[in-house]
């Protein structure tokens, strides 16, 4: 059979793009830096956002919407905002065939426009805190882009919150950094991430302090998964978001906001992807299970019993699909399965059912195992957790294997060539990030020596995670 995939090794970016393609997850779109998400890669994006939005919801966030489009003004008053985002910004400058008084921008982001009907929402320490998200399309004009992990326009979450001291902000940031976005990385993506604190370079236009969840991927990069920012009263102040405290004061409120987009699509095809396609992990898996018709009998045993199976699998809580294209030769289809990651297969043919059985193909393992039809239920079940755990397992020692303990700049930069690199902060600073930055390489994060967050850059002791990045 003519080779499908590009081999990881060969090339790892083409190797990319042939399983987007091939698993018809996306395509590019008519407009450069644009794409179009096909019915198989939404249907992964659906299950995240329905997974991240209850666990959202649980830290007290309400869902709102907000327009697409923002007046320039609202994002010059906040000075290193706008200057940050200028770079990317698409600007409408006609609307109904006429020119417009001000430009308006396509959002790159809504702290602006939120902070705007904050400060409207806001009078009274008794309306705090306000926890809001809202999941959107945002516009950042892209010179680069790469589907799923830099497009000109792609899908996200945004929440943003205020809050009427600095540190139930700093709580409610950290407390959607770990418990939403690091447990669901972790448990739903079998990711393992490194999370930490940006350093001044590296943090979000306007924030105080941002945190970070990085991933490294199959080629070694980095990839920033998601981030978390305390954002001071920087916004409050250029949006006036001003409360009445019990004392009876007008202070300033606290804001924080945090995201996380499509960008985890694209981590989860490159952190456990083989040279046969995706591998996608059971939790998360809008099919866990893919019952397939190997070959029709004329009794009709063979389709009877693969739609009881199919019912009882169901019947379990478990996602079902089920192929009976008995018209399209098998391995076509198996081939098609395996690109397209199903966790686990079920085929159901002739012989195997003579015996009482089906066959049960692992997808992360690569085993095709004989099963009784009777258990058949349950050793789906036991493979699709064993499995989950697998694919973390696996990435977790791939990292542990490429991150190297060095002491200077200069042997991080070298490092970072196959991997990533751990070097105390106190060696790189400010002058060594310029450095590292370029040769290409970015310190990733800060964290503290046990692997914890640091409140401060300026902590003792810190560690730096240096590597090249998408």
């Amino acid at each position: 059979m003519a080779r499908v995939l590009t081999p990881r090794s060969e090339d790892f970016p083409r190797w990319y793009q042939d399983v987007i393609a091939k698993a018809e997850l996306a395509d590019n779109g008519p407009v450069r830096g644009t794409m179009v998400i096909r019915p198989a890669g939404y249907a992964i994006w659906e299950r995240m956002q329905s997974d991240m939005d209850n666990r959202i919801k649980a830290a007290g966030a309400q869902n709102a919407y907000f327009p697409l489009f923002i007046p320039e003004n609202y994002l010059r008053r906040e000075a290193e905002h706008v200057e940050g985002f200028s770079p990317e910004l698409a600007v409408v400058t006609h609307g109904g065939g006429k020119q417009l008084a001000e430009p308006i921008v396509v959002r790159p982001t809504s702290e602006t426009v939120i902070g705007e009907f904050m400060a409207k929402w806001i009078s009274s320490y008794r309306d705090l805190p306000l926890l809001l998200n809202q999941w959107a399309n945002v516009v950042r004009w892209e010179l680069r882009p790469r589907l799923f992990l830099r497009t000109s326009e792609f899908l996200w979450q945004e929440g943003h919150t205020a809050h009427a001291s600095e540190a139930d902000a700093h709580a409610y940031a950290r407390g959607i950094l770990h418990d939403v976005y690091e447990d669901f990385m972790r448990q739903m993506l079998a990711i393992p991430v490194v999370v930490g604190r940006k350093t001044v370079r590296e943090r979000f236009a306007g924030a105080t302090s941002t945190y970070t969840l990085e991933g490294m991927m199959g080629d070694a990069k980095a990839l920033q998964m998601g981030t978390s920012h305390e954002l001071g009263q920087n916004f409050a102040k250029a949006f006036d978001i001003v409360y009445s405290s019990a004392e009876g004061r007008q202070e300033h409120a606290w804001t924080t906001s945090w995201g996380t987009s499509t960008r985890m699509l694209g981590g989860l095809i490159m952190c456990h992807g083989d040279d046969n396609g995706l591998r996608v992990p059971p939790r998360i898996a809008p099919i866990q299970a893919h019952v397939m018709i190997v070959k029709a009998d004329p009794a009709g045993d063979v389709v009877s019993a693969a739609a009881k199976l199919r019912d009882a699998l169901r019947d379990a809580g478990i996602r079902v699909g089920f192929d009976d294209r008995v018209d399209t030769p098998f391995g076509r289809r198996a081939v098609d399965a395996e690109l397209k990651g199903y966790p686990v297969r079920i085929e159901v043919g002739p012989r195997d059912l003579a015996e009482g059985n089906v066959v049960v193909v692992r997808r992360i393992p690569g085993t095709k195992t004989p099963t009784p039809v009777a258990d058949a239920v349950s050793a789906v079940t036991a493979a699709l957790e064993a499995d989950q755990q697998a694919l973390y397992d696996e990435a977790l020692a791939r990292r542990q294997s490429l991150t190297a303990d060095v002491s200077s700049v200069d042997e991080a930069i070298e490092a970072a060539a196959t991997g990533w690199a751990r070097v105390p902060w106190a060696a790189v600073g400010t002058e060594g990030e310029a450095k590292a930055n370029a040769e290409g390489v970015t310190v990733r994060c800060l964290t503290r020596a046990d692997g914890s967050v640091p409140r401060s850059e300026d902590e003792p002791d810190l560690v730096a995670y240096l590597a090249r990045a998408y």
